[in-house]
């Protein structure tokens, strides 16, 4: 395949071939102390952190009352409400 013509970028590519005029030589690399900060707003997301996975997932008090309601015959949750908290999770696309 013959190309015609000058294609000016091709000449510069290959006219540098591996020449290397002079070199430098590095000095010692420098030991340096790997360094960490933390931000104030980190430390105060921790420490919050630590509090929220302290706390108990449930109440138990709360769960207590309902057994003993329900033991009683005194707990009852009307079915319209019931349907409304349904609709509501659907409606926010919790689930």
């Amino acid at each position: 395949m013959k190309i015609w013509g000058d294609i000016p970028k091709v000449p510069g590519i290959y006219g540098n071939t591996g020449k290397i005029s002079s070199y430098t030589k590095t000095g010692e690399v420098l030991s340096k102390k790997d360094e960490l900060s933390i931000s104030g707003t980190a430390k105060d997301f921790s420490i919050a952190m630590k509090a929220v996975r302290q706390i108990p997932d449930v109440r138990q008090e709360k769960i207590n009352e309902i057994i003993q309601k329900m033991e009683r015959g005194e707990y009852s949750v009307k079915s319209s409400e019931v349907a409304e908290k349904i609709l509501a999770t659907f409606k926010d696309n919790k689930i």
